[in-house]
């Protein structure tokens, strides 16, 4: 087994412009590999590598409005970074935004493009993570979520209740992948999803059977003759099985 989440993928209608918010948020680099698609990674990074999942920006003429199943959360250090943090980050064109949170220690914003995302509060978990603490999916069922992606990734599993299910990668680096159980959850459209990839990447086939038998399923989101695989977690979360461009 031999697979690894290498990245965040967004659709966005302004890849460019999208990109460049999360880079100067991420202090991360930025570049391209082609027209409508934006690379965000951290500087001097060797891709792909678990001390760090980039994000991939894709251009599409019209991205739906859903309720995101995917956002991420960005770590602080102090109370007085979250402060900056959050400052700067209005400077650059985010937005305070109101998921019913209430009176939370952490906050809730919106990137330009609608995205939502959180600042966390200092927490002593995240304190190696990098500038993305964790990578939450909205779930119905964390036991399940982590009986398939604790075999489809082979990552560590830190923390599982009812509620929440935190996973890392096995060499205790990069962000967590959280899935949470969300109150009604339903199957929707997602603008934010995972992208994985085989090692070695010529292992795609065997990998996409695999996950296949662990529940995966094939999607169609209109993607056509392409190189990587789209699928489907058991609760249709939609991710793509990397293959070479």
């Amino acid at each position: 087994m031999a697979l690894q989440l290498v990245q965040v993928n967004f659709k966005a209608r302004d890849d460019s412009a999208l990109g460049q918010f999360w880079a100067e948020a991420l202090g991360w680099s930025f570049s391209s590999e082609g027209p409508g698609v934006t690379n965000l990674e951290p500087v001097g990074f060797d891709w792909p590598d678990p001390s760090a999942v980039c994000i991939d920006l894709v251009r599409v003429p019209d991205p739906e409005t859903v309720k995101y199943r995917v956002h991420i959360e960005l770590a602080t250090t102090s109370d007085a970074h979250q402060t900056e943090l959050v400052a700067r980050l209005k400077e650059l064109g985010a937005t305070p935004a109101d998921v019913g949170q209430g009176d939370v220690p952490w906050t809730v914003m919106a990137d330009p493009e609608g995205n939502v995302f959180s600042v966390l509060e200092p927490r002593e978990l995240y304190r190696d993570t990098g500038p993305i603490a964790a990578v939450v999916v909205s779930c119905a069922d964390p036991r399940a979520m982590v009986r398939f992606w604790g075999e489809a990734i082979d990552w560590t599993v830190h923390e599982l209740t009812d509620d929440r299910a935190l996973l890392r990668s096995v060499k205790g680096v990069g962000p967590y992948l959280e899935f949470r159980r969300t109150p009604e959850d339903e199957v929707v459209g997602n603008r934010v999803h995972l992208d994985l990839m085989s090692d070695p990447v010529d292992d795609q086939a065997r990998e996409v059977a695999r996950l296949e038998g662990l529940g995966a399923i094939r999607a169609d989101v209109g993607q056509g003759d392409v190189s990587w695989v789209v699928l489907a977690d058991p609760e249709g979360n939609e991710f793509c099985v990397l293959g070479r461009g």
